[in-house]
């Protein structure tokens, strides 16, 4: 099943979700990321006020173009952003603030309560040390173990992400594994000490279609048996349709819509998350006047963190903008577990995935 039918599909099902009555696992509030000097002016700000929240066990995806501060909020959950970045909020994990966390006790938390998986295996794997050594790093760093017994561990966490000869390849270099068996390293890597949220960052973007569905099935099937959550960072709405449970849309450096997948991708509420998924070429069915095609698509691009647009971000690209949309717009709630930043979401009906 191609990615563009998949979502077609994902949109008709509802699945279910995790309880979201109980504390959350993850919460952040009003996370803003710049960057530049500590004193006088010259910062740049690239996200603002960014909130959500992530229940156990829940699979949430965060979604929008390059640009939008999607991976720059990941690095700033893990407080692995350059020293030049000040990040100002809250992230709470399991009611602990990430931001007042001392450097020692991230150290502790990264692996063991919360991990990663990065973009590129290959800039990610360290060349110089076979698989097994750097998977059972992080046994070491949070674990009292043996070397039996983390050499089984390791052992168990490569079969466990489905590569062939486990032993063997424990062995190995990174340069000796294909790119999708370097990626379950990485992911065997995330998982060994069992951390509550893995955050995937474009976990697929340079894998072939065939080991792409591999990986999204075996992240899926692993966060449902071991009851990890997961927030999975993608531009492919495909996936997100067939792997999560939650969609949230990102648009130059804020949140502008926070809503249950099937719902999001139906009865999109915000300009932009309807305009993502009318930019796909299996929704792409209009016909012009001369009988061509038509191939819908957002005008434009994401403004430049220097320069931001007043008002609404979105507003110099969105057919629906109107008087008022130069205000600042406020993520507010529209439905039930759902939140939008447009101040015309209650009068449009925008076109989704399934019309």
């Amino acid at each position: 099943m191609s990615a563009d039918a998949g979502l077609v599909e994902g949109a008709r099902r509802t699945g279910p979700r995790p309880s979201t009555s109980a504390a959350p696992l993850l919460s952040v509030s009003d996370l803003g990321i710049a960057f530049g000097p500590r004193r006088g002016f010259g910062g740049v700000r690239v996200t603002e006020g960014v909130s959500f929240d992530i229940a156990r066990g829940e699979r949430v995806g965060l979604v929008g173009e390059s640009g939008c501060g999607k991976t720059v909020t990941g690095l700033a959950l893990m407080r692995l952003l350059p020293p030049s970045a000040r990040i100002d909020g809250q992230v709470k994990l399991d009611g602990e603030d990430l931001l007042k966390a001392s450097a020692s006790r991230m150290r502790r938390m990264r692996g063991a309560k919360i991990a990663m998986i990065f973009q590129e295996p290959m800039t990610a794997l360290d060349p110089v040390f076979t698989i097994g050594e750097q998977i059972g790093e992080a046994l070491r760093i949070h674990k009292t173990v043996s070397k039996a017994e983390e050499r089984e561990r390791v052992i168990e966490a490569l079969a466990e992400v489905g590569i062939p000869a486990p032993a063997r390849r424990a062995q190995e270099y990174p340069h000796q594994l294909s790119g999708g068996m370097r990626q379950r390293a990485m992911i065997a890597m995330a998982l060994v000490c069992r951390p509550e949220l893995i955050i995937a960052d474009e976990p697929t973007t340079a894998l072939d279609v065939t080991i792409q569905a591999q990986i999204m099935d075996l992240l899926a099937r692993l966060s449902e048996d071991t009851g990890t959550a997961l927030l999975f960072i993608t531009h492919d709405l495909g996936v997100v349709a067939e792997t999560c449970t939650r969609m949230i849309t990102m648009y130059a450096g804020q949140v502008v819509e926070d809503a249950p997948v099937d719902e999001a991708l139906m009865r999109p509420r915000h300009p932009y998350t309807s305009g993502l998924l009318r930019s796909l070429p299996q929704l792409n069915r209009g016909l012009g006047e001369d009988g061509r095609r038509q191939f819908a698509f957002i005008p434009g691009r994401v403004p430049s963190p220097m320069a931001m647009p007043a008002g609404c971000r979105f507003r110099d690209r969105c057919g629906f903008a109107e008087a008022g949309c130069e205000r600042p717009q406020v993520l507010t709630d529209v439905g039930p577990d759902r939140r939008a930043r447009c101040r015309r979401t209650e009068e449009l009906t925008l076109p989704g995935a399934v019309d």
